[in-house]
C-alpha cells in the first residue's frame, strides 16, 4: 500500500484541522505541517465532507492560538551526519543536508470530537471482539512503488463523529460509524458515576478532560460505584474460552463479546499486563541471555536475567523500542513506530556479571576510524591481512596502526579477538589520553559541596541538625574507585539563609572557621585554601562544624532564602579547585530575598487546560539560564533536596539540576519523624551511587540513518554532542533517529555510543556501547521485535518535552492519534484478514494501550486543576531522566496480595491487575510505582494479621501515620519485611511507605495508582480507551 494511504498524526506544534479552534478543510492546507514523527513529501489531503461540524473554538474569544515554533519530537535537536566526536579534533564528515520534506496532512477527526457517552462504549464493546494477539499469517505491505493508486483514508460523515453544537448537559446523537448499535444496558458508569474527563466549564467544548472520553454533565469527584467492593460495570459479557485462538492470545483466545448487554464486560478477557510479565518471567527468567546475535529481543525490564556480553551491548545499557528498523524512511512513516534507544550509559551491573574491562592503549589513545570518528569496535572488518581495517560505520578504509597489527585466522579474523575486549565485546572503557582532556591536563579529582538552607522553617523543623548528624557518618561512605582503600573525592560546607556562611576546615585547624559574604548579587569564594579538604585528614574539624551548625543557627528568625548565588557559589568554588563536581542543596522555600534569580508565586491554576497551561511547567529565564551554561561548562552537578510548605516554582528551581545530570527529591511537609528516614535513605544513596563528571556523549550510527532527538538530564549546546555535568547509574538518555537513506537487510544498522567522563578517581575515561539491530522491509518483522515498555518510555519523554510548547491538549490527541495509527498499520499490513469488529493487536504490543492510557492519566497529562503545579511539574522532571525499568513501574504500578502470601516461599508473591476490582474486604495489598509503597489494608482484615504484622489488636488502632513496620518476631512480619526489603532494592529512590485503611481519606491517594481504573482526575477505564482506540482504528481502515 502506498505511504499516502495511512493519514499521519498532527505534529506537536501545528494547527492542525479539526482541533479547536482551526477551521477544517476550508482554503490553503498549512504548509509546514510535519507527518508524525518523519519528514516526507508533501501531499494533497482530503477535504472535509461538507456538513461535519466544527468543534468550538479552544479559546473563549474564537481566535485560533497562536501556533508554537517547536515541533513535537523534532525539538530539541536536529542532528548532523556524523560530524566529528569529542577531542581531540579532526577532519569530519561533510554535514548531511536538511531531512526529509515536510508534509500535508489529511483532516481527521480529534479525539476530542468523538466523545462517546458511556451507552455508546458499552454497545461498541458488544460488537467489538478482541481477536488473537499473535500475528495471523503475515501479508507483506505493497511496497510505496505498486501500481495501486493511493487512497488517502476518506472521513466518515455522520454528525456521530463532529463535535454537536450543544451544551454538555444536552442529549448525545446516536453513534452511526463507529459501530453497529445493539440494544444497551444501563450506562457503564452506573448511577451517580462522575464523567470519566473533567466537566468543562464552556458549552459546546469538546469534553476532553484527562485525555478521557466522558458523558456530559455529573458531579466531579469519586465514583459512587456499586454492587460488591468494585466497580461493576455493565456491559456485555464475553463469550467463554473458544477454540483456534491465535497464538500470543491470552488464555481462552479469542473470545468474541456476545450476549445479552446487561451483564458486566469481562476485564479478564483484555490483555494483561501482569500476564505478559510472569509469561516473560517463566519462559526467560533465571536464565543466561547472551548478546552474540544481531537484533535480538532482551527478556522484559520486569524480568530476572543474567547477561553474558558477546559483542552487543547489554540490555541493562541499551533497550530500543524495536530491534528490526524498517529498510526505508518510507515504511518508517507508514507505521508511525518511533525508532529510539534508551541508554542507561552507567547502568549498574550485577555482582554476578563482568564489570567492564578498561583498555588502555598508552599514549596513542584508542584506535579510531579517520573519517567518522568511531571507535574501534567488535562490527570492524579487518582485511588486507589484518593491515587495515574498514569501519562498519561510514565503510572508510583505514591503516591499522603498526602496534596495533595483529595477523587473521583463516576466517578473517584477528588471532587475538578474544584477548581485547575492544573487538569482542559489546561494552568496555578505554582510557583517554591528554587530547581528551580539558587544556591538555590531566583533571582533578571531584568535589562535593554541601550547601544547606539554615532559614527559620528548616531549623524549626529538625532537619538542619539531622542532615548535620546524618553527614558525620555518611562522609565515610563517598563513594571510591575499585580496589581504593578511602575516596579521593574532596568534601565543602556551605549554610545560607539571605546570605552565605563558608567554612574553613583545613586539617591544621583546631575550630573550623566561617567566613560570611552578604554581597549576593557579586558572589565570591572568600577562601581557597582549606575550603575543598579530603574528609579523612579533616575529619575532626568537619565532626566538630557539624556539631556547631544547628547550635549556631538555632535562634533564627530569617525565613527568607536566596537560590542562584548558591549554586554560584558553588561554581566558582569548583572553577577555583580547578575540578568538576556536585552541589547537595537543602533547600525549602520560594527564593524571595533580594538577589539575583529572586522568584515570585506564578502558580495559576486558571490556566489549566488552556492554551496558556504550557506557562506552567516552563522555567523562568534570565540568571537561571546563565546559571545552567555555567554549570555544565565547569562540570558542575546540581541536587536539590526540597521540603516544601507552600509553593516553590518546581519548574525554575527544577530546571538546573535537570540540566546538569542531577536529580530534584521532594520532601512536601516534611516531618522529622514522618519523613526523616526516608529522606535519610535517598540522601545516602545519592551521596555513594557510582558516577562520572564532566561527561560528553555522542551517538553515532551506521549509514542510512542517524540520531536526531534527545530526551534525558543533558545539556545540548549543538546538536550532537550530549552534554553532563555528571552522569549516575540511574540517569537514561532517550534517543530517536530518522532515515537519512535505504538501510540494507544484510548489513543492518549499527550504533554506538562513546561517553567521556571523569572517573571519581580523576582519571579521564572513554565509556563504549555498541549495539546492532535487524533491518527489514517486512513491517511484520518490526512488530514481531518492537519492546512496548520501551516505547512507552519514548512516548512519556517526548509527551513531556511537548507540553512546554503544546496546549497539553493537543499532546494527548497526538499520543491517541499515533497509538490507532501504530496498530491500524499492523492490522492492514500484517494480520490475517479478519471481521472488522476484532480488534487485533501486535503480539509484542499487546498491552501498550494500558500503558498508554496510563500515561495519559499521569499528573502531567490529565489537566485537573485539583493537582498542585509543583507535584506535576516534579513529575515531568522525574520522568525526563528515568530509564525503562522506572517509567514500566510507575505506569503499570505492581500490586501485590499480601492476604495469601506463602511464608514459606522465598520471593515476592505474583502481582495481580491493577484494578479495583482486585480489591477485597478481608485482603491487604502492597502497591509499588517505584516512587511510594501504599499498603491497603481492607475493613474485615483479619484482626491476627493485624496483631503479627503491626502489634495492635485491631485495625482501629492502627495509626494512619505509621511509615515503618515493627519488628515483630513471627513468620508473617518477617515475610512481608523481606518483601518490602526486596522491592526496595530494585527501585533507584527510597519509597515512603504511605498505610491506607479501605474508606479513608487517604484512600483517594491509592486509588489514583490503580490505572486500569477511571483516573480521579479525569482520564479513561483501560476497557473504554481500548473501546476508544479500537473505533479510532476501525475508523482508519474505512
Amino acid at each position: 500500500m502506498s505511504q499516502q494511504g495511512y493519514v499521519a498524526t498532527p505534529p506537536y506544534s501545528q494547527a492542525q484541522p479539526g482541533m479547536g479552534g482551526y477551521p477544517t478543510g476550508f482554503g490553503a492546507p498549512p504548509s509546514q505541517a510535519h507527518y508524525g514523527h518523519y519528514g516526507a513529501p508533501p501531499q494533497p489531503y482530503a477535504a472535509q465532507t461538507a456538513g461535519v461540524l466544527k468543534p468550538a473554538a479552544s479559546s473563549p474569544s474564537g481566535m485560533p492560538p497562536p501556533p508554537v515554533s517547536s515541533q513535537y519530537g523534532s525539538p530539541i535537536q536536529q542532528n548532523g551526519a556524523h560530524p566529528q566526536k569529542v577531542p581531540p579534533p579532526a577532519v569530519s564528515a561533510p554535514a548531511m543536508p536538511p531531512y526529509g520534506q515536510p508534509l500535508q496532512r489529511p483532516a481527521y477527526h480529534s479525539m476530542a470530537q468523538a466523545t462517546p457517552p458511556t451507552q455508546q462504549i458499552t454497545n461498541q464493546m458488544s460488537t467489538m471482539s478482541i481477536g488473537g494477539y499473535g500475528q495471523g499469517p503475515l501479508q507483506s505491505p505493497q511496497s510505496p512503488t505498486s501500481s495501486a493508486a493511493p487512497q488517502p483514508y476518506q472521513m466518515p460523515s455522520p454528525p456521530a463523529m463532529g463535535h454537536p453544537p450543544m451544551s454538555p448537559t444536552g442529549p448525545q446523537p446516536p453513534l452511526m460509524s463507529a459501530c453497529p448499535p445493539m440494544a444497551a444496558g444501563p450506562p457503564m458508569g452506573a448511577t451517580g458515576a462522575p464523567p470519566m474527563g473533567m466537566p468543562n466549564s464552556q458549552p459546546g467544548l469538546p469534553p476532553m478532560g484527562g485525555g478521557g472520553f466522558q458523558q456530559p454533565g455529573g458531579p466531579q469527584g469519586f465514583p459512587q460505584q456499586p454492587g460488591p467492593y468494585g466497580g461493576q460495570m455493565p456491559g456485555s459479557q464475553m463469550a467463554g474460552p473458544q477454540a483456534g485462538a491465535f497464538p500470543g492470545g491470552f488464555p481462552g483466545g479469542a473470545a468474541h463479546m456476545a450476549g445479552p448487554p446487561q451483564k458486566k464486560l469481562d476485564p479478564d478477557s483484555i490483555p494483561s499486563t501482569t500476564q505478559v510479565i510472569e509469561d516473560d518471567q517463566a519462559k526467560r527468567g533465571g536464565q543466561l541471555y547472551t548478546t552474540n546475535l544481531r537484533g535480538q529481543v532482551p527478556p522484559l525490564v520486569t524480568t530476572n536475567f543474567t547477561v553474558q556480553d558477546q559483542g552487543n551491548a547489554s540490555p541493562r545499557f541499551m533497550r530500543c523500542t524495536t530491534y528490526s528498523f524498517p529498510c526505508s524512511s518510507d515504511l518508517a512513516k507508514q507505521c508511525q513506530v518511533p525508532l529510539a534507544t534508551i541508554i542507561k550509559p552507567f547502568a549498574t551491573v550485577p555482582k554476578n556479571e563482568t564489570p567492564l574491562y578498561v583498555v588502555n592503549h598508552g599514549e596513542a589513545g584508542p584506535i579510531r576510524c579517520n573519517r567518522c570518528k568511531a571507535y574501534m569496535c567488535p562490527f570492524m572488518l579487518f582485511i588486507d591481512g589484518g593491515r587495515r581495517y574498514q569501519c562498519s560505520f561510514c565503510n572508510c578504509v583505514n591503516e591499522v596502526p603498526v602496534q596495533y597489527f595483529q595477523h587473521l585466522d583463516h576466517m578473517g579474523r584477528r588471532v587475538d579477538l578474544y584477548e581485547r575486549p575492544e573487538l569482542s565485546l559489546g561494552s568496555y572503557e578505554f582510557t583517554a589520553t591528554l587530547d581528551y582532556c580539558k587544556n591538555n591536563k590531566p583533571p582533578n579529582s571531584p568535589a562535593y559541596i554541601f550547601m544547606i538552607d539554615v532559614s527559620y522553617n528548616n531549623i524549626k523543623s529538625g532537619l538542619v541538625k539531622l542532615i548535620c548528624e546524618e553527614l558525620k557518618m555518611l562522609l565515610d561512605r563517598l563513594p571510591k574507585e575499585e580496589g581504593a582503600e578511602s575516596s579521593s573525592i574532596k568534601v565543602g560546607f556551605v549554610t545560607y539563609n539571605k546570605i552565605l556562611h563558608f567554612y574553613n576546615v583545613k586539617s591544621a585547624l583546631a575550630q573550623p572557621q566561617m567566613m560570611v559574604v552578604s554581597d549576593v548579587a557579586e558572589m565570591f569564594v572568600p577562601l581557597l585554601d582549606g575550603f575543598l579538604v579530603n574528609f579523612q585528614e579533616s575529619r575532626a574539624v568537619i565532626n566538630n562544624l557539624l556539631d556547631q551548625i544547628p547550635d549556631m543557627f538555632a535562634d533564627t528568625n530569617e525565613s527568607e532564602t536566596v537560590f542562584a548565588p548558591v549554586i554560584q557559589a558553588g561554581v566558582e568554588a569548583l572553577k577555583a579547585a580547578e575540578c568538576s563536581g556536585k552541589l547537595f542543596i537543602f533547600h525549602s522555600s520560594l527564593p524571595t530575598a533580594e538577589a539575583p534569580g529572586k522568584l515570585k508565586n506564578r502558580d495559576d491554576r486558571k490556566l489549566v487546560n488552556t492554551e496558556k497551561e504550557k506557562i506552567l511547567f516552563q522555567p523562568q529565564r534570565g540568571v537561571y539560564e546563565q546559571l545552567t551554561k555555567d554549570c555544565v561548562a565547569q562540570g558542575c552537578c546540581v541536587d536539590l533536596f526540597v521540603f516544601p510548605n507552600q509553593y516553590m516554582d518546581m519548574a525554575t528551581m527544577g530546571d538546573i539540576p535537570t540540566h546538569t545530570g542531577g536529580s530534584v527529591y521532594k520532601y512536601s511537609n516534611f516531618q522529622v519523624e514522618v519523613d526523616g528516614e526516608h529522606f535519610l535513605t535517598d540522601l545516602r544513596r545519592d551521596v555513594e551511587k557510582s558516577i562520572g563528571f564532566d561527561a560528553i556523549m555522542r551517538v553515532r550510527t551506521s549509514t542510512g540513518f542517524r540520531a536526531t532527538d534527545f530526551f534525558g538530564a543533558i545539556y545540548m549546546n549543538n546538536t550532537t554532542d550530549v552534554e553532563m555535568a555528571a552522569v549516575d547509574c540511574d540517569k537514561a538518555v532517550t534517543v530517536e533517529f530518522k532515515h537519512d537513506d535505504a538501510l540494507s537487510e544484510e548489513t543492518g544498522a549499527l550504533i554506538q555510543c562513546a561517553l567521556l567522563y571523569t572517573s571519581i578517581s580523576g582519571q579521564r575515561r572513554l565509556r563504549i556501547h555498541n549495539l546492532s539491530l535487524n533491518c527489514s522491509s517486512q513491517l511484520s518483522e518490526l512488530y514481531k521485535s518492537c519492546e512496548t515498555d520501551a516505547l512507552i518510555n519514548f512516548f512519556a519523554k517526548s509527551a513531556y518535552h511537548a507540553i512546554l510548547n503544546q496546549p497539553v491538549k493537543t499532546v494527548r490527541e497526538i499520543l491517541v492519534k499515533q497509538t490507532a495509527h501504530m496498530l491500524a498499520c499492523y492490522r492492514k499490513h500484517c494480520a490475517s484478514p479478519s471481521a472488522a469488529s476484532q480488534l487485533i493487536l501486535p503480539d509484542a504490543m499487546k498491552v501498550f494501550p494500558v500503558y498508554m492510557n496510563s500515561l495519559m492519566k499521569t499528573p502531567v497529562l490529565v489537566g485537573s486543576a485539583e493537582l498542585s503545579t509543583d507535584e506535576r511539574t516534579f513529575h515531568r522532571l522525574s520522568v525526563m531522566s528515568m530509564g525503562v525499568e522506572e517509567s514500566q513501574v510507575l505506569l503499570y504500578p505492581r500490586l501485590i496480595p499480601l492476604h495469601s502470601m506463602d511464608i514459606v516461599n522465598e520471593g515476592v508473591p505474583a502481582a495481580v491487575r491493577c484494578s479495583e476490582e482486585r480489591l477485597s474486604e478481608n485482603g491487604m495489598f502492597l502497591l509499588d510505582n517505584g516512587q511510594t509503597l501504599f499498603l491497603w489494608l481492607g475493613q474485615a482484615c483479619p484482626p491476627d494479621l493485624i496483631q503479627n504484622l503491626f502489634n495492635v489488636p485491631s485495625l482501629a488502632h492502627l495509626s494512619p501515620d505509621m511509615t515503618s513496620l515493627p519488628e515483630l518476631d513471627n513468620a508473617q512480619s518477617k515475610k512481608l519485611r523481606s518483601i518490602i526489603c526486596a522491592i526496595s532494592q530494585q527501585r533507584p529512590h527510597s519509597m515512603k511507605m504511605v498505610i491506607v485503611k479501605q474508606k479513608d481519606r487517604s484512600e483517594m491517594l491509592f486509588r489514583q495508582h490503580l490505572v486500569e481504573d477511571k483516573g480521579l482526575h479525569g482520564g479513561a477505564s483501560y476497557i473504554d480507551f481500548l473501546c476508544y482506540v479500537h473505533r479510532e482504528i476501525r475508523q482508519l481502515l474505512t
